[in-house]
């Protein structure tokens, strides 16, 4: 690049690469030797199959999925798969099931923050079931209304049976994720989940994804993340789903079940290839650029010692700052997330005052989200150890400003 740019540490669209952008560009222009542009060539040709073929391969190797889940590519972010989850997983139940009601055909929602609440509200628009809260952070909360925690796990209550059981591992906007350590208390609780094997577990990785590595991956019916904050631009959601639950939805539907869009069918998705209509074939070859500068660098084992030197970092200074008054974490210790490090700035016109000062050092989108106020640091895999240096190294300073 010519001239430095702004670090970027919004919460996504987020940060991407410079050396991804540069190639991006490139790309744009002259796809694969084509002569056309990746945003024009056909989703068809051998060129982009391939690519989307080796996208695949990379987070399959990356992640360590297992041949037992399919990997699909399709469009609708997280919030499409809310929707896509309820009626996969409840044509699977149909299945399974097909003499129960509808009353009793149960879904768990674990509710840790504003992303798993919306998917609950979504499961209970959508019927076809009853929804049952294994768990409710604000229960535990501070002031019995925020979510600024992971619940230990004596505090979960699960279905015997239940079609799905839903969660959110990083809640962007809340600041809390779950630990990835098995022992810790903010870690899922994979042992209090019901007997039988095959479970119908579904979760939102869509903040984290690419990360560090997912704990119990094969356990997992269903995992999805948008690609806005790890991975690529907006348009591309990933989805690694067990081959028990792509089912034939039309089956399920002559049984009950409530039809499932086409392009909501994982079965639909699966069988085509992720090519059933048009991808986003723009946030496809970014992603792609991305995946393979993540192999080049060592995978989710390098971004997983990186990105946790960083969250360190960043929490050790918010301490600081809270030890002299001029900070207050929005979430439990113990539960916060490496990605998106919330807090308040306190005192009289801190915050705007912390912002300016932040934009005249060249550091943006550091406003929290509009539900919840506050500082959000996104902390995302774009986002390198010295970048995260010089919003420590402000961290630090902004208290000698307003003492």
């Amino acid at each position: 690049m010519t001239e430095a740019r702004p670090v970027n540490f919004g919460a996504g669209p987020s940060a991407l690469p410079e050396s991804v952008l540069e190639e991006a560009c490139k790309g744009l222009f002259n796809f694969k030797g084509t002569g056309i542009g990746v945003a024009e060539i056909s989703h068809r040709s051998k060129e982009f199959t391939s690519l989307v073929a080796d996208l695949e391969d990379n987070i399959r190797t990356q992640l360590g999925v297992p041949p037992t889940h399919k990997i699909i590519f399709t469009q609708g972010g997280g919030t499409g798969q809310f929707s896509a989850v309820v009626l996969n997983l409840l044509a699977r139940h149909r299945l399974l099931h097909p003499d129960l009601s509808d009353e009793q055909r149960v879904l768990d929602y674990v509710i840790t923050g504003s992303w798993s609440k919306k998917a609950m509200e979504e499961a209970k628009r959508l019927g076809g079931g009853s929804v049952h809260i294994a768990v409710d952070a604000r229960a535990k909360s501070k002031d019995s209304k925020s979510f600024d925690n992971i619940p230990a796990h004596e505090d979960f209550d699960f279905s015997a049976d239940p079609a799905l059981i839903y969660y959110c591992e990083n809640e962007t906007v809340d600041g809390v994720q779950f630990s990835d350590d098995v022992q810790s208390p903010a870690s899922f609780p994979f042992h209090l989940l019901p007997a039988g094997g095959l479970w119908p577990l579904v979760a939102d990785y869509s903040s984290s994804f690419m990360s560090r590595k997912i704990p119990r991956i094969a356990d997992h019916a269903v995992i999805f993340a948008g690609a806005q904050k790890n991975i690529g631009p907006a348009g591309l959601t990933i989805l690694i789903v067990r081959q028990d639950c792509i089912v034939d939805v039309d089956a399920a539907a002559k049984l009950g079940a409530v039809p499932v869009p086409i392009t909501m069918s994982y079965k639909t998705n699966a069988d085509a290839g992720s090519l059933y209509n048009t991808p986003s074939t723009l946030s496809i070859y970014i992603a792609g650029l991305v995946l393979e500068r993540s192999k080049k660098l060592g995978g989710v084992e390098y971004f997983e010692s990186v990105n946790g030197r960083k969250a360190q970092k960043v929490y050790t200074a918010l301490q600081e700052g809270e030890a002299k008054g001029v900070y207050r974490s929005k979430v439990k210790e113990g539960s916060g997330s490496w990605m998106n490090v919330v807090f308040d700035v306190l005192g009289d016109n801190a915050e705007s005052k912390f912002l300016a000062g932040a934009e005249a050092l060249g550091m943006k989108a550091l406003k929290g989200h509009r539900s919840v106020g506050g500082i959000r640091i996104s902390l995302y895999n774009a986002i390198t150890e010295e970048q995260t240096d010089r919003i420590v190294e402000y961290l630090k300073d902004f208290p000698t400003q307003t003492s």
